[in-house]
């Protein structure tokens, strides 16, 4: 019995938020940005890292805010983007 190789094309770009501005920084904190498995090159540096977009496409964090600043009109079609934010609840009622 064959076993099927593990994908690493975790897309998830249905959690993709906003394009940050020009020099804001990206928030990835879901653990899906990260492949545990294995290190491919980065889309704008060419060098190894474990870190992935939205669509999957290897990019370091960094990278993807550089490539950001320099290409702001692209920037805005969501190449790399935020991750959406749940709404924090505000509950006040202390006392």
């Amino acid at each position: 019995m064959t076993r099927r190789a593990r994908t690493t094309s975790r897309g998830f770009a249905d959690h993709a938020g906003e394009v940050p501005v020009p020099g804001a920084l990206l928030d990835w904190r879901d653990s899906r940005h990260f492949d545990h498995w294995q290190d491919l090159l980065c889309a704008v540096c060419d060098k190894p890292t474990p870190m992935r977009s939205h669509y999957g496409e290897p990019v370091h964090k960094t990278c993807a805010e550089d490539w950001i600043a320099a290409n702001p009109t692209e920037a805005r079609l969501g190449r790399f983007a935020s991750d959406i934010q749940s709404k924090r609840r505000c509950d006040d009622d202390h006392a």
